[in-house]
C-alpha cells in the first residue's frame, strides 16, 4: 500500500469523510479509519457512504491514484434511514446506545422512534434490537456530495457527544448488548407464553 505524505493529517483526512460513522471501513468510526489511512495502514476506498466522490478526494489530497471502491466493505447506494415499527417496539433501549449520533429517542418501556432528518442511514441499530422492529427503507433524496459536505460537521460533534454520553462502557458494548438482547428476548418470550395461556384458559362464551 502506499504511503500518504507525512504532511497529510488524520483530520485532514477525517474533514473528507462523511461522519455516518457506520464502521463499513472496517473501523469503528471516521476518524479512527482516518488515522489508519494517514499511517498508511487502510486504502482510500473503503468508504461506501462517501463512495467515489471521497475516494477521488483521498486520492488527491494523498497524491495517490483513486481506486474503485473495495466491494468487502459494501457497495455505492442510495441515501438510507431507519424506521421503528412502533407497533412492535418493547422499549428495550438496546437501539439508543447503538446509534453511533444519538438519532433515536425513546425510554425503557416505552415505544422509540428515530429522528429521522438525524438520521445516517448506518444500521448499526438493526443487530441489536431483539425484536426485528426497526427496518432500513430509502430516504428519497438522491446521493448529494455537496449535502454530505454540509452536514458532516454537525454528525462529527453528534458522534463526539455520543461517545462522551457512554463514555468507557462502549468497549463492551457488543458484549453488553448481546447479554441483554438474549433477556429481553426471554421476557418478551415468557410475556408472550404467558398471554397465550391467559387466552386458553379462558371460559368458552
Amino acid at each position: 500500500m502506499a504511503m500518504p505524505g507525512n504532511a497529510v493529517t488524520a483530520q485532514a483526512i477525517d474533514a473528507l469523510l462523511p461522519q455516518t460513522q457506520c464502521r463499513q471501513c472496517g473501523y469503528h468510526g471516521c476518524r479512527p479509519y482516518a488515522e489508519a489511512v494517514a499511517a498508511g495502514d487502510a486504502a482510500i476506498n473503503r468508504c461506501p457512504p462517501g463512495g467515489d466522490e471521497v475516494i477521488a478526494e483521498l486520492a488527491t489530497l494523498l497524491g495517490l491514484p483513486p481506486l474503485p471502491l473495495d466491494p468487502a466493505c459494501g457497495s455505492i447506494t442510495a441515501p438510507a434511514v431507519a424506521r421503528i415499527i412502533e407497533a412492535q417496539c418493547i422499549g428495550c433501549t438496546l437501539c439508543l446506545p447503538a446509534c453511533p449520533v444519538d438519532a433515536i429517542v425513546g425510554a425503557r418501556r416505552l415505544m422509540h422512534t428515530v429522528i429521522t432528518p438525524e438520521c445516517t442511514g448506518c444500521g448499526l441499530c438493526l443487530p441489536p434490537c431483539p425484536v426485528d422492529c426497526i427496518v432500513l427503507e430509502p430516504s428519497g433524496m438522491p446521493r448529494d456530495r455537496e449535502r454530505q459536505r454540509h452536514e458532516a460537521p454537525a454528525l462529527r460533534e453528534r458522534h463526539a457527544a455520543h461517545q462522551r454520553r457512554h463514555g468507557s462502557a462502549q468497549a463492551n458494548t457488543e458484549t453488553d448488548a448481546e447479554r441483554r438482547k438474549r433477556e429481553t428476548v426471554a421476557r418478551a418470550m415468557e410475556s408472550a407464553r404467558a398471554r397465550l395461556a391467559a387466552r386458553d384458559t379462558r371460559p368458552a362464551d
